[in-house]
């Protein structure tokens, strides 16, 4: 009983801390950072609140939630006799747990398949440059800069943005659209899609979604910069934002307008680095979040 109850405290706390964490004004500063919170507090989350339940459920076997769902899938006897409470509390713990797992194996599915399909369609309509090498140029008037992830990933541009760019900009989109391509960030997007999915009707999920979003942008931006200069890339995307730019085809990522500003102030004004304790401290939570969160399947206190 202890233990579900810790889980369940655990599952409010890392909810609380999800609404807190959206409001948070550090995370510009330190997105690779905020995104790895991000995680930890979603991993927990998940596990905190089907562990939760299932706790609660097993409780006759006397045992920890892992151990208890074994000897439930095995057939044996628990060691004090089954109620109506407890057969609901597994109910719903396996079926949120199911639910959590097949939603996120569904959303990447669907990006598999959509990918998939780009990639054919780029097949058919888009061409190589020789002033961009290695990337796919769409025949479009209208400017458009994304990338196709995935183990063969691929970069497009438009006609549009070549003209709309200078060469200079262009290669700062490119460097920018390269880095989510070596990080990725399609992989990180992933998990916040699928419990969007999950919970439609919840607004912390839907800012969490939104605030990885932009988070993941800003991580490329600045693996960008290492490459170009960041005001170069603040004018691209000025750019792409007052010409109204094609919108990114569904499951890839590219450049749009929706946050634009906020990326560009950071690029010209970068603010100060953030302070190694607070790092070393939103570290040591998401070690702490991504490591006792699994034990507590594990024991029964």
């Amino acid at each position: 009983m202890i233990t579900a109850v810790v889980l369940a405290a655990l599952a409010m706390a890392c909810g609380l801390g999800s609404w807190r964490f959206t409001t948070a004004r550090w995370t510009s500063r330190a997105p690779r950072l905020a995104i790895i919170v991000w995680q930890s507090l979603g991993v927990a989350w998940g596990l905190a609140t089907t562990g939760a339940m299932l706790a609660f459920a097993v409780q006759p076997y006397e045992t920890g939630v892992l151990p208890g769902l074994v000897a439930f899938a095995r057939g044996e006897q628990p060691a004090h006799a089954w109620d109506p409470l407890h057969v609901l509390a597994l109910i719903a713990g396996l079926t949120a747990l199911a639910v959590l797992v097949v939603v996120l194996i569904m959303a990447g599915l669907q990006a598999l398949r959509a990918r998939r399909r780009h990639r054919m369609l780029l097949a058919l309509i888009s061409h190589e440059n020789p002033g961009v090498p290695g990337v796919r140029v769409l025949d479009h008037p209208s400017a458009a800069a994304y990338c196709v992830p995935g183990l063969r990933s691929q970069v497009v541009v438009s006609e549009g943005a070549l003209k709309l760019l200078s060469e200079d900009e262009m290669a700062a989109v490119l460097a920018h659209e390269a880095a989510h391509v070596r990080e990725r960030h399609d992989l990180v997007l992933l998990p916040f899609a699928a419990l969007r999915r999950a919970l439609p009707w919840s607004k912390v999920a839907a800012d969490a979604q939104g605030q990885v979003e932009l988070l993941v942008e800003m991580a490329a931006d600045d693996r960008a910069r290492r490459y170009c200069s960041p005001r170069r890339l603040a004018t691209a995307l000025l750019r792409f934002g007052t010409a109204g730019a094609m919108p990114t085809p569904h499951g890839m990522m590219g450049v749009h307008a929706h946050n634009v500003m906020a990326r560009v102030d950071r690029l010209i004004k970068p603010g100060p680095e953030l302070a190694a304790s607070t790092r070393y401290g939103y570290i040591a939570l998401s070690v702490t979040l991504l490591t006792i969160t699994p034990f507590l399947w594990v024991i029964q206190l």
